[in-house]
């Protein structure tokens, strides 16, 4: 374990706090379309990602979900930091992305290292601006793009987050994501497809261009 969290986190945190994290965390191994957070859980401990990711969506009033934005490796979730040390009820859900492996930072040691390790602080606090310029983002996606433009960007992260141009996602479960319908999103397809951005197979989406 300790190898992985190195691979992952070795450049960010020094070694006294690597050791600590190793004695005092838990190893989580996860599969594919596993819920890991669920809205209204209260969270005990803050994940760090060694492997594999993890989509982070809301869900509206009618039990709709949306995308807020991936987690990789070397990644935490600035929502699971707010909840944890707030004693708050979690307001997002984490589903597996891919099949991946985490450690979980109990949260009294959360708070204690912010003072003990510089790095952590840093961690933290870069943790937070990164998720909040990403859900930042997201909004100005909603706003102020087309939906076949939100659809290809959606397309394009897939890609940049599994490293692969091939997305396996159905119709249906873009759509889902994109709040949006299947008709919908069977259409921007096709059409993102005659522009060239995409070649559209029958159980997957190449992306051309990203």
């Amino acid at each position: 374990m300790r190898e992985i969290l190195e691979q992952a986190y070795g450049y960010i945190f020094e070694e006294a706090l690597l050791d600590e994290i190793v004695q005092l965390s838990q190893y989580k191994k996860f599969k594919a379309e596993d819920y890991l957070i669920e809205i209204g859980d209260y969270i005990k401990t803050m994940p760090l990602l060694l492997h594999g990711a993890i989509k982070i969506l809301r869900e509206d009033e009618n039990g709709d979900e949306f995308l807020l934005y991936f987690l990789e490796r070397g990644d935490t979730c600035a929502m699971t930091l707010t909840c944890c040390m707030g004693q708050h009820k979690s307001k997002i859900r984490a589903v597996a992305e891919t099949d991946g492996e985490m450690l979980m930072i109990p949260v009294e040691k959360m708070e204690e290292w912010l003072t003990k390790y510089k790095t952590w602080r840093n961690f933290v606090f870069e943790s937070y601006n990164i998720r909040l310029n990403e859900m930042l983002e997201a909004i100005d996606t909603l706003a102020f793009k087309n939906l076949d433009e939100r659809i290809f960007k959606y397309l394009s992260d897939k890609v940049k987050v599994l490293g692969t141009t091939e997305i396996t996602n159905t119709h249906q479960e873009i759509a889902s994501e994109m709040h949006t319908s299947r008709v919908v999103v069977s259409r921007l397809l096709k059409g993102l497809e005659l522009k060239g951005k995409i070649k559209l197979h029958r159980n997957k989406i190449e992306v051309l261009d990203f």
